[in-house]
């Protein structure tokens, strides 16, 4: 933000040094991790990767290694940057940010948190200290599908999806957020209701790619149009299914 001359702070305060903010636990049915935890401490995690996949893949996608080695899980959900791959993935998971201040603590939802380009639910008094999202159930398939101009650059489009089959290999439960087609991340919520029940085919997936393109509603600029943006949405919301789907129900040792 200082390089871009979009922030001109009084007062800046480094929290790096703060070891109780840099963590990775898994407590119970959820991952926590610390503010300051370095993207490629989650990147490495043989924890991360067991217990939350769609995490350790999109990680991967953020810049390059020296880039991860310096970036923080807390700054880039604080950040808010409508292209950036941790929005989309506590996006689609129902991930928690923990917030804290001299009031108190409180835990806000994904889907509250993010408000507009570059904004969230954080108050001036508040700081962003842990983000936890739930672990994947044994029997849930993910993927993380992203277009971007090179490796490295913020994602053109990018979709977090998880799914769940039940007994009769239909959609039990679906979920898929996307990044890149509008000011926060974007659940797709009217099109994992209209999956459910469905069983998993090419033609449902060509439709739900279908719904995908014609519910997003993205702005253009130097890097891709609108319309390139909204026919990504649906070509990456397919493979996303598609993979998710190839995935579901295999055992822990194949979900990475």
């Amino acid at each position: 933000m200082l390089n871009m001359r979009l922030a001109r702070p009084g007062v800046l305060i480094d929290i790096n040094r703060i070891p109780d903010l840099s963590y990775i636990l898994l407590d119970g049915d959820r991952l926590r991790i610390g503010a300051v935890t370095r993207q490629a401490m989650v990147e490495r995690s043989t924890d991360v990767r067991a217990a939350q996949p769609l995490l350790s893949a999109a990680i991967r996608h953020i810049g390059y290694v020296p880039i991860r080695r310096r970036g923080t899980v807390g700054g880039s959900l604080a950040h808010a940057d409508p292209a950036a791959e941790l929005g989309a993935v506590w996006t689609c998971l129902d991930g928690t940010l923990h917030l804290r201040s001299q009031a108190g603590a409180r835990d806000v939802p994904a889907d509250e948190f993010f408000q507009f380009y570059y904004t969230t639910d954080i108050s001036p008094d508040e700081m962003l200290v842990e983000a936890s999202v739930p672990v994947l159930p044994e029997n849930a398939g993910w993927s993380f599908q992203e277009m971007a101009r090179r490796p490295g650059d913020f994602a053109l489009v990018a979709v977090a999806c998880t799914v769940t089959l039940d007994d009769r290999g239909v959609f039990e439960d679906v979920r898929l957020a996307l990044t890149g087609v509008g000011p926060t991340p974007l659940r797709l919520r009217e099109l994992e209701a209209s999956l459910q029940g469905q069983r998993p085919s090419p033609d449902v997936f060509a439709e739900a790619a279908a719904a995908a393109s014609r519910t997003v509603e993205p702005e253009g600029d130097v890097h891709a149009s609108a319309e390139y943006r909204r026919h990504l949405s649906g070509v990456l919301v397919r493979r996303a299914l598609e993979e998710a789907v190839s995935r579901a129900g295999q055992s822990g040792g194949e979900r990475s």
